[in-house]
């Protein structure tokens, strides 16, 4: 099953929480057990997992980006976002999780983050779902 979310930015760069949509097509999906991969559209955008419960360590990843790949910079692409582009590269446009018992399998602390780094913009995210149930065993 292959469903579509849409993700509106209001930054320049931000993580923006996605788990949600990821558990949602699973349960529409109905299945016990499988993999769900998140695909990413965009060439300055990409998704990531990592850490929920404090805030701090967004912040951190992206001063840390910010400092490895300045906005302005010896850049040729004429449309000023080349910084978005390398982030997005380095982040990758997509992310695979698994399913068991019709549950993603995160960590206590893991959450499914898509990435913006040349927003605010309206984004789209593609879940494609795989798997099965107990019925069909």
């Amino acid at each position: 099953m292959v469903l579509e979310y849409h993700v509106h930015s209001q930054k320049r760069e931000q993580f923006i929480d996605i788990t949600s949509h990821l558990a949602e097509a699973v349960a529409k999906a109905k299945i016990d057990e499988g993999v769900v991969t998140v695909f990413v559209p965009h060439t300055t955008a990409a998704v990531t997992i990592n850490e929920n419960a404090d805030p701090s360590v967004r912040r951190d990843i992206l001063v840390i980006l910010a400092k490895l790949v300045p906005e302005h910079g010896d850049y040729h692409h004429a449309e000023g976002n080349s910084d978005a582009h390398l982030k997005a590269s380095l982040f990758g446009a997509s992310e695979r999780v698994l399913v068991q018992h019709g549950k993603l399998v995160l960590g206590m602390w893991q959450s499914v983050f898509f990435t913006e780094f040349d927003g605010p913009r309206n984004r789209r995210i593609i879940v494609h779902v795989e798997g099965r149930n107990q019925n069909n065993a």
